[in-house]
């Protein structure tokens, strides 16, 4: 915002009124008035009334002004000069008009103060807006809540369909016994006697410069209590645990890391909260394994369903079983591709199932079927099948 733009914005505000006091008022009186719509209006007393937070601002801001007897001063002469015409339209920074009766430039105004001459523009306005003198009464600021990080663990199928958990989730909050004020139940508070209400004090830093730090007293709250909270001593924290409802997509992974918005800790003086993080475990199944987007099982079968071929039938994840062709001759080891029988894409499609047959040797035969073996290895040459392995070995 210009220059041009805050002088109009404060000095045509009407500060008495906003405390409701006359212009002739005491320092004590518009102190004691400021003091009473402070209470009154104070976000810790009012957490969810914003017309409230609205007017305990403006009130603030107006005390901040005509609560120094100083800034009172020079608001007032800053009053007089814009109801006498200053600063008309179009003036912008060349200088004034009307009501100061001629040309003034500002800049010089400015550059007798830099120079350190007093009593100029920069004397009027500088403290008024900012420059100079005690802490400027403020509401508490919004602050974002924590994100927080917590475990999910769901079952195979849940996590290839999508489903609803529940988490119970613990975060730093506002006291349940005081609601965040700070204060026993039943008392009231007062103004902040350090910082007089503005929630920070000037603290010296060497070499002729100073800075705003929180008020050790009230630690911003602007307010104290003189029976503090007895579950948490006057801080107003606390630990607090909830259980929200978490949908977690169909087709998330073991070990994926979930963003919820707005779930994680609540922010504070009207900021939002924070998100909340889910690492999700998904526990594995007797039967079906998953390669991405697909499924994967392993289909015992004979040395003589590969070898003369057959239709078996293998499951699928929550469905009817499906019949596998399988060739004459086909290797051990081999995967067929079932397709549309996998886990959900992101897209709502499916992913296929991938089927790997695996020979099972018996470790017991009968009478025929060891005679019937016998016969087979007469019949054939099994030491053919090594031939190669010694031919490359040497």
């Amino acid at each position: 915002m210009s220059d041009d733009g805050i002088r109009s914005d404060w000095a045509t505000k009407d500060f008495y009124k906003e405390l409701g006091v006359a212009k002739t008022a005491s320092q004590d009186e518009i102190k004691k008035a400021y003091r009473k719509l402070a209470r009154a209006n104070h976000p810790d007393s009012h957490p969810d009334d914003t017309a409230k937070h609205d007017k305990f601002k403006a009130v603030a801001e107006a005390y901040d002004v005509i609560g120094d007897a100083e800034k009172r001063k020079k608001y007032d002469q800053a009053r007089e000069m814009f109801s006498r015409g200053g600063f008309p339209a179009g003036a912008g920074f060349g200088g004034f008009g009307g009501g100061f009766g001629g040309s003034v430039n500002v800049e010089d105004l400015l550059r007798d103060r830099a120079g350190g001459g007093g009593g100029g523009f920069g004397d009027l306005f500088g403290d008024l807006f900012g420059g100079g003198g005690r802490a400027r009464a403020r509401a508490p600021r919004a602050t974002r809540g924590a994100d927080l990080e917590t475990t999910a663990t769901i079952g195979f199928t849940e996590a290839l369909e999508g489903a609803t958990v529940s988490l119970r989730v613990s975060s730093d909050g506002a006291c349940a016994t005081c609601h965040g004020t700070g204060g026993k139940p039943g008392t009231q508070p007062h103004v902040c006697p350090t910082c007089d209400g503005a929630g920070v004090v000037t603290a010296s830093v060497g070499g002729g410069f100073s800075m705003n730090e929180t008020c050790p007293t009230c630690g911003g709250r602007q307010l104290v209590y003189d029976d503090p909270c007895p579950t948490c001593h006057g801080t107003g924290q606390g630990r607090a645990t909830r259980t929200i409802q978490a949908k977690i997509p169909a087709g998330v992974k073991d070990g994926q890391r979930i963003r919820l918005r707005g779930k994680g800790g609540a922010g504070e003086n009207g900021g939002p909260a924070g998100d909340l993080y889910v690492t999700v475990k998904v526990t594995g199944h007797r039967v079906f394994g998953r390669k991405g987007e697909h499924l994967t099982v392993d289909v015992p079968v004979s040395f003589t369903e590969l070898a003369l071929g057959a239709e078996i039938k293998i499951p699928t994840l929550g469905g009817a079983p499906v019949t596998l062709k399988v060739p004459a001759g086909t290797p051990n080891g081999r995967t067929f591709r079932v397709r549309g029988k996998g886990a959900t894409k992101a897209d709502g499609t499916r992913g296929d199932l991938l089927a790997t047959v695996e020979v099972q040797v018996p470790s017991n035969l009968g009478a025929e079927a060891k005679e019937a073996l016998e016969a087979y290895a007469a019949a054939t040459d099994d030491t053919r099948l090594r031939s190669g392995l010694f031919q490359d070995a040497s």
